[in-house]
């Protein structure tokens, strides 16, 4: 019995959940990022976790990490020059994309510059027809003429993506044959092999974002686990995923596109497993960090999955999290623009110099800034950040500047700093959660991350949301589902074929084919001790529709392929979907799918003891809430007792984060030692 380490690299932040397998205890702990020196903070987080808690790194039996490394790669470009070889006639595929404007209510927005320019796109002779059949041979000479293209241009790597290569991976590995022999030592990728889905594009530009992140990750992986080893730590240390589950880092160094949005992922996670703790059927999960705010839709503790999540300026067309980026964080810099008019975001202080009142540099007005000008996060404050503490003086200092440009007080001036942050959030949550098919109205709101309860009540206030939950360690919670995440990893094989008794022989061989995939991945995972569980569903649409829906089954009905059974699935899933449903209608199998899993070991949060008297504040201080300054009391988390009230306006502060509560609201402490929060006028407590 030992230490489980789980940690989180944010942009300001790098968040670090430990458990105590003794004891079933969390600790947390915070210090600052080095986007410079990405890895730096995981070996400072170390160095403070045993200084501050006597914990050794030759304890950590089991460490989890998630990084940022691959979609900071995408979003910042800096990634390596690489070659694209695709089918004759279809040079243009990146260039061309969807042929949807980003933007739809801007007649000038642009689609974004693809990661492979045209120059270095190369057009090879051969074609694989849709039923797998090659309508022309793959001629050697054309490949050996791109590779030496290729290598004058100076790539890096290559990627092979040809016309019905999900159906047929023939030619493309017949390709990468003859790259290892022209081009040795140019690493390549087969989008078949990356992730063989149906459409065209989106294989093409997954597979493409797969070799562009593969160089930096696998190489930020290997010095982890060196520096890991070099600390003391001889756990083999696993990374989070994009689709909630973990794997080891050794396979994240050859599998990179499975850990692209391994950060978001972890926090949701997170969310879950408080969410099924609170017992709460539905919650939007709002992760608030110092350079973003995300959501995500919980349903009986278990988020929402999809694919084409945003990576940068593309989707990424794998199994991921369904996560939408919603607003700014803490750390977005407030300015006034030339028509007076007070913006927040997108730019962020970041972790150098951070927001002003952290006394790092920072000038520059920031939301955390203008919680701590109301007097919201108090003076001198420990935030838990090792040398940071809040200076309210530096606060309003920077607020001053936005101030005096707008002709308004400080107090005003930073207040409205939140409420323009909060209708940000506002104004996008509903489309963010339109994909859902959710009013966010009648959800909870579970807020984490580092700012995510300073603003959370104010922005569930202006939704209309009843309730919203604050977890018991919410600044680290994206660290803490890195812990309790399992093993997890998605199997996929495209058939795209009439859902009629002649294609349940296929059907039969695809479910098998996977089902032994994903207990082989399993294996090398976890080895034989392992418990395995496996989740079968099938992509499915009328014929004429355009996309499909996934359709869950039982293990029965996919490996016997009962085609009768898969199609009353569909008709249901598709009315519980649309709201109607055509059982007479012609349907469509378009792809196979096997999520193998695998349970780790999940931490009991011990039940605090019962209030025995009513919560003592640990100070009353004036704070500027609503317009007016406030007597607000401020009190110590770790004080609170299950069954404790409190009424709003209030704070509670720990060592992780800072909850805000505006007048109007109660609060209660539940037996886990969660927050939850409501309005007054809302139902009363059960």
């Amino acid at each position: 019995m030992g230490y489980r380490v789980g940690v989180d690299i944010g942009g300001s932040f790098t968040d670090l959940a430990v458990l105590d397998e003794r004891t079933g205890e969390v600790r947390s702990l915070k210090v600052f990022s080095r986007p410079d020196r990405p890895g730096a903070e995981v070996l400072a987080g170390l160095a403070a976790m045993q200084a501050r808690h006597g914990i050794h790194p030759g304890a950590i039996g089991y460490f989890t990490h998630g990084t940022t490394v691959g979609v900071n790669t995408v979003i910042q470009r800096r990634g390596p020059r690489l070659a694209l070889l695709v089918t004759r006639g279809f040079r243009d595929v990146l260039e061309l994309a969807r042929l949807r404007a980003p933007d739809m209510y801007d007649l000038l927005s642009k689609r974004p510059r693809p990661l492979v320019t045209r120059d270095l796109v190369f057009e090879i002779e051969e074609r694989m027809l849709a039923d797998g059949s090659a309508h022309q041979p793959l001629r050697a000479a054309s490949v050996h003429a791109a590779a030496a293209a290729a290598r004058a241009a100076g790539a890096e790597g290559i990627v092979v993506a040809f016309l019905h290569a999900w159906r047929n991976p023939a030619h493309e590995r017949a390709a990468r044959a003859i790259l290892a022999e022209a081009a040795p030592g140019l690493p390549v990728l087969c989008s078949a092999e990356v992730w063989p889905i149906l459409r065209e594009y989106e294989r093409t530009v997954t597979a493409t974002i797969a070799a562009y992140v593969q160089p930096r990750v696998a190489h930020y992986l290997g010095a982890l686990q060196a520096a890991l080893r070099e600390a003391g730590v001889t756990a083999e240390p696993r990374v989070t995923k994009s689709n909630g589950g973990v794997m080891t880092a050794e396979r994240g160094k050859r599998d990179c596109l499975q850990m692209v949005l391994s950060g978001t992922a972890a926090g949701v996670i997170g969310a879950g497993f408080v969410a099924r703790l609170a017992g709460v059927a539905e919650c939007l999960s709002l992760d608030i960090g110092g350079t973003s705010a995300d959501v995500a839709l919980i349903r009986d503790g278990r988020p929402r999955y999809g694919a084409g999540e945003v990576v940068g300026d593309f989707q990424i067309h794998i199994p991921s999290v369904a996560v939408s980026s919603i607003g700014e964080g803490g750390g977005s810099i407030a300015w006034v623009d030339d028509f007076g008019v007070l913006q927040v975001g997108p730019e962020s202080a970041g972790s150098t110099p951070g927001p002003a009142c952290f006394g790092r540099g920072g000038t520059r007005p920031t939301v955390t800034d203008a919680f701590a000008a109301c007097g919201l996060l108090g003076a001198g404050a420990d935030l838990g950040y090792g040398a940071a503490r809040v200076d309210a003086a530096l606060a309003r200092a920077a607020i001053g500047t936005v101030a005096e440009r707008l002709g308004r007080s400080v107090e005003d001036a930073a207040e409205a700093i939140i409420r323009v942050a909060v209708s940000g959030m506002y104004a996008r949550i509903g489309a963010g959660t339109m994909r859902f098919g959710v009013d966010p109205r009648e959800t909870a709101l579970l807020a984490f991350g580092g700012a995510g309860p300073m603003l959370g009540c104010f922005l569930a206030r202006e939704i209309g949301m009843a309730e919203t939950i604050v977890p018991p360690t919410p600044g680290v919670l994206s660290a803490l589902g890195g812990l309790i995440a399992d093993l997890r990893n998605d199997f996929l094989r495209t058939l795209y074929m009439p859902l009629e008794a002649s294609a349940a022989p296929a059907i039969r061989e695809g479910f098998a084919a996977l089902r032994a995939e994903a207990l082989a991945w399993l294996h090398g995972e976890q080895g034989d001790a392992g418990a395995t569980a496996l989740i079968f569903s099938a992509d499915m649409r009328y014929r004429g529709q355009s996309f499909e829906i996934e359709v869950p089954f039982d293990e029965v009905v996919a490996l016997s392929a009962d085609t009768g059974a898969m199609a009353a699935a569909f008709h249901a899933e598709h009315e519980r979907v649309y709201g109607h449903a055509d059982a007479s209608a012609a349907a469509q199998v378009i792809a196979l799918r096997v999520v193998g899993t695998g349970p780790t070991p999940k931490p009991v949060l011990p039940e605090l003891p019962p209030a025995s008297a009513p919560p003592e504040p640990v100070a009353l201080r004036e704070a500027w809430l609503d317009g007016a300054w406030r007597r607000v009391p401020f009190h110590d988390r770790a004080a609170l007792r299950a069954g404790h009230r409190l009424a709003g306006p209030v704070v509670v502060t720990q060592e992780d984060c800072t909850t805000c509560v505006p007048p109007g609201h109660d609060v209660a402490v539940d037996r886990h030692g969660i927050l939850r929060i409501r309005r007054v006028e809302a139902a009363p407590w059960a």
